[in-house]
């Protein structure tokens, strides 16, 4: 590990989990009950705004009641102590990275606690129910929705995230399936630049053979000792 001083940490559904939220698919594909097409495309917001505002209203009330893992608080460990370069990528939603204090942190798909004005762009921290309509404090429109990135849409700071990995030494994926792209693809380009490779699951994903090792169990288990070895190595 003295070798490494850049890492990317990307974490999934996975790591969430652990602290009660559901996982991104359920039984028999849904997503908590719904077609992701329902309530997860820019087709879905257009054709019944009403359902995909209340899906995420009733996701976001649930933050309340769940806490950060130990695994969240092991990579808010690793972002105090680490004297490198770090990236935590999360394909979460929720905010129980910041909980539990991570700062070096990008939602390349959103956030329930934000509110995007889809005519201006404008973002805005956002807690409560999100009714159709509201209207924006930048531009007067009445065009908040959910700043959630819907199938179709381009992930955030996408730039951001491909100049960090070809600049890692160290790639380590959490809690993730492997069959969502753009992030299934970013282990190829992490290992095509010279990083070294890590998937820590409960299970082995789509993507497990594309990495250099694969450690399974509870991510409230692995994350930390693996924290504990990175920072002991340092």
């Amino acid at each position: 590990m003295n070798s490494v001083r850049n890492i990317v940490v990307l974490t999934g559904a996975g790591i969430s989990a652990e602290s009660g939220i559901a996982t991104f698919r359920g039984p028999g594909g849904l997503w908590e009950g719904h077609r992701v097409e329902d309530v997860c495309t820019p087709e879905a917001l257009a054709h019944d705004p009403a359902l995909v505002h209340r899906f995420y209203d009733l996701r976001r009330a649930a933050l309340a009641t769940v806490e950060p893992n130990a695994a969240h608080h092991a990579l808010a460990r690793l972002d105090r102590e680490w004297r490198g370069e770090l990236l935590i990528v999360t394909q979460n939603v929720d905010d129980l990275h910041e909980r539990a204090g991570t700062r070096r942190l990008l939602h390349m798909h959103g956030a329930l606690q934000s509110a995007l004005c889809a005519a201006c762009g404008e973002r805005r921290h956002w807690i409560d129910a999100l009714p159709v309509g509201s209207r924006c404090d930048a531009c007067g429109a009445a065009a908040l929705r959910p700043d959630i990135v819907f199938f179709g849409e381009m992930p955030y700071r996408m730039e951001r995230i491909e100049t960090a990995l070809a600049q890692a030494d160290l790639f380590v994926s959490i809690g993730t399936s492997g069959a969502v792209y753009p992030a299934a693809g970013f282990v190829q380009l992490a290992d095509a630049c010279g990083a070294d490779t890590l998937e820590l699951n409960l299970e082995r994903s789509t993507g497990s053979d594309s990495f250099a090792e694969t450690r399974l169990g509870r991510a409230g288990e692995l994350v930390p000792a693996w924290v504990e070895a990175v920072l002991g190595a340092a």
